[in-house]
């Protein structure tokens, strides 16, 4: 198992351990056999020989080729080296190691008794006797290793497994937040639609049949000599604009305004404010005392055309140089004030001039 395939680092550490375990061991089994009698160059070569020829490993596990013929190999040279002295036999351990991550189980288990039994007979080659440690030690030693072995090729596994579960279940994230997106922009799309569907019908059904009515009553107006006729034309042309004033109203109220697609409220409210600064070249400021509670389309699109009609008036009659709108709340109720220091008018003399309209209209 490569360091590349293993997202957690632990089977690079574990390499690290391996080659450490048998650095130390070979100095140890080279110090012990030279100190037992065995020939000093023979001793030293050979150690040299399996040290480079297990340096090799790493280049041919990342090569994915030849690991097996690699592993023969090193059990071929630490045979050698068990004749040059039996205090070589430590270096087992290494090899069982080796063997459960190089091999496959049945051949590694093949091989491990194979060294097991050079360990376990080594003893009775030199001195003629065996001993019941010298036999349970390696065994438990072989286990031990292969079970380690195992083990780590485990959790290599479950760590790649982990992470490749990880990565899906980004992708898989990315992917519905595509389709979310998607299904937005389509739902989006059919809203659009259907508004231009109902616009489409509400005007041909209402104003364009109001407008119809009004271009063949001025028509039959303009032809017509007979006065009090005329004067009924007229009457019912009025009363034709009136009617499609309204509906023309009716079908602009049911349309939330554009500022208001973007966002919020308040945001819409900032955005028209804007506007009117630039546009009328007057200082305009946006305030909001509180967050405003949430509101139905229809309480947001009053309250921005109010802002509308207010900035209006400003523009055309005020002559201001300031204005202010400020949103609050009081409760649960949302109020909209717009205040500016311009000209202004007599409220009192509009609301006399109205009253007295209204009382000639009623007596008239």
């Amino acid at each position: 198992m490569s360091a590349s395939t293993d997202p957690t680092g632990t089977s690079r550490w574990l390499r690290l351990g391996q080659h450490a375990l048998l650095g130390v061991l070979a100095l140890v089994c080279g110090v012990r056999a030279v100190a037992d009698g065995a020939h000093p160059v023979a001793e030293v070569g050979a150690l040299a020989l399996f040290v480079g020829w297990y340096s090799v490993g790493p280049r041919v596990a990342r090569s994915g080729r030849g690991g097996t013929g690699w592993f023969v190999g090193l059990v071929a040279l630490w045979a050698l080296l068990v004749l040059v002295s039996p205090e070589n036999v430590w270096l087992a351990f290494p090899l069982w190691l080796l063997a459960g991550h190089v091999l496959p189980l049945l051949p590694a288990v093949i091989v491990s008794l194979v060294v097991f039994v050079v360990v376990a007979l080594e003893p009775v080659r030199h001195t003629g006797e065996a001993s019941f440690a010298a036999i349970i030690g390696p065994l438990i030693g072989m286990v031990v290793a292969l079970g380690i072995s195992k083990a780590q090729q485990a959790l290599v596994r479950d760590g790649i497994e982990r992470q490749r579960l990880i990565t899906s279940l980004y992708a898989a994230q990315e992917e519905s937040a595509a389709l979310t997106d998607e299904l937005a922009r389509v739902q989006r799309a059919e809203g659009a639609s259907s508004e231009r569907t109902r616009l489409s019908r509400d005007i041909h059904d209402g104003i364009a049949q109001g407008f119809s009515s009004i271009v063949l009553l001025a028509r039959a107006a303009r032809t017509e000599q007979d006065p009090d006729r005329v004067r009924e034309l007229l009457a019912h042309l009025e009363d034709g604009a009136t009617r499609g004033l309204e509906e023309s109203r009716r079908v602009v109220a049911a349309l939330a305004p554009a500022d208001l697609d973007e966002g919020s409220l308040t945001g819409a409210v900032r955005r028209v404010t804007e506007r009117f600064a630039q546009e009328s070249d007057t200082t305009a400021e946006v305030r909001v005392a509180d967050a405003l509670p949430p509101l139905p389309t229809s309480a947001e699109v009053t309250l921005l055309r109010c802002v509308q009609g207010a900035l209006a008036n400003v523009r055309t009659h005020a002559d201001a140089d300031r204005v202010v709108v400020t949103l609050g709340r009081t409760h649960e109720t949302v109020r909209v004030d717009v205040v500016d220091d311009g000209r202004g008018f007599d409220a009192d003399a509009w609301w006399l001039r109205t009253a007295r309209r209204r009382a000639m209209a009623a007596t008239g």
